[in-house]
């Protein structure tokens, strides 16, 4: 067929009319680097809107953290004075008896001994029944598993001060009473729930096949649990050591009320206290000593930081 001068293709005509764009309906959005079909500038903005918010967290968690430590740390080589009157400069001249006082101090290591006794002694009671009972509650079906696993996930709603009273006389029955275990048995059953969830979080992510090749190859329940799933799942151990040994080491209330007078088991915040009320005056020798509490949960938490992230973070993930 001949085609008149100057005019379109048939088929050039179907095309042209296939992408043209129809007034009062969107059009198809302009290509983008990288095909993502999202223009680049809102990319852009979101891009920049997380780092301001990255740099905000930053700046909060530095003020809310970081300052008071190092206000503690600057305090304790001020003398009152200085505190008095600068507050928040560095100390001119240092003074370093504050914290050579305490170190020498054989009380502030009692306490510290005693601390670290009673927290490593609930860490290893927390860690060892409450991964056995998570390794029950995520690998075998019984009948009452999740009544019996909602039992344990109820306790994270009641503090341990709502059981002071109870607590009391059942130790003083048992004759548990000025005895470092009448805290390490009770800190260790409220540290249960909270351990048994995550490591039962943990443990469900573990493939069964792992186990199910371990059991083909001869290796009891007992044997699957110790020498399958809990180098697997060390990294969640680590994660419920730290949170068992924090916790201890910050215990107040059942230290102070299981040893109030067994002074030979004090532990460092009941040190602390005694030591507030008898240098209540000299505000930068008490900040010296609570700096110098700190310090062996903060050592310890900073040695396990890699395991802690790996272990929370299958945790958070996990859906099951």
């Amino acid at each position: 067929m001949s085609q008149v001068p100057g005019s379109v293709p048939s088929s050039r005509r179907t095309t042209v009319a296939a992408t043209a764009v129809v007034p009062g309906r969107p059009g198809r959005p302009p290509a983008t680097p990288g095909g993502s079909g999202q223009p680049v500038a809102p990319r852009r903005r979101r891009r920049w809107r997380n780092i301001r918010l990255s740099v905000i967290a930053g700046v909060v968690a530095v003020v809310v953290i970081v300052v008071p430590i190092l206000f503690g740390v600057i305090g304790g080589f001020k003398d009152p004075g200085q505190l008095q009157s600068n507050p928040l400069g560095p100390p001119s001249p240092w003074n370093v008896n504050n914290y050579v006082d305490i170190l020498s101090d054989g009380r502030f290591w009692r306490n510290t001994f005693n601390s670290l006794f009673i927290g490593l002694a609930t860490v290893a009671l927390v860690v060892s029944a409450s991964a056995l009972a998570a390794f029950m509650f995520a690998r075998y079906a019984f009948r009452g598993r999740e009544v019996l696993f909602m039992l344990f996930a109820a306790g994270l709603m009641f503090p341990p001060a709502v059981a002071v009273l109870p607590l009391f006389v059942l130790l003083r029955e048992i004759g548990l009473l000025s005895s470092p275990w009448g805290v390490i048995l009770p800190q260790a059953a409220f540290g249960l729930p909270l351990t048994i969830i995550i490591l039962r979080t943990f443990f469900r992510g573990i493939p069964a096949e792992i186990e199910e090749s371990a059991v083909l190859d001869g290796c009891s329940t007992f044997g699957v649990f110790w020498r399958i799933m809990l180098p697997m799942a060390r990294p969640a151990l680590a994660v419920v050591a730290v949170l068992a040994l924090v916790t201890s080491w910050n215990n107040f209330l059942l230290p102070l009320l299981v040893l109030i007078s067994e002074r030979d088991w004090w532990t460092l915040p009941l040190g602390v206290q005694q030591f507030s009320s008898q240098f209540g005056q000299d505000t930068a020798r008490v900040l010296a000593y609570t700096m110098l509490a700190t310090v062996p949960a903060l050592a310890f938490f900073f040695v396990a930081e890699r395991q802690i992230v790996a272990g929370i973070a299958p945790t958070v993930g996990s859906k099951g």
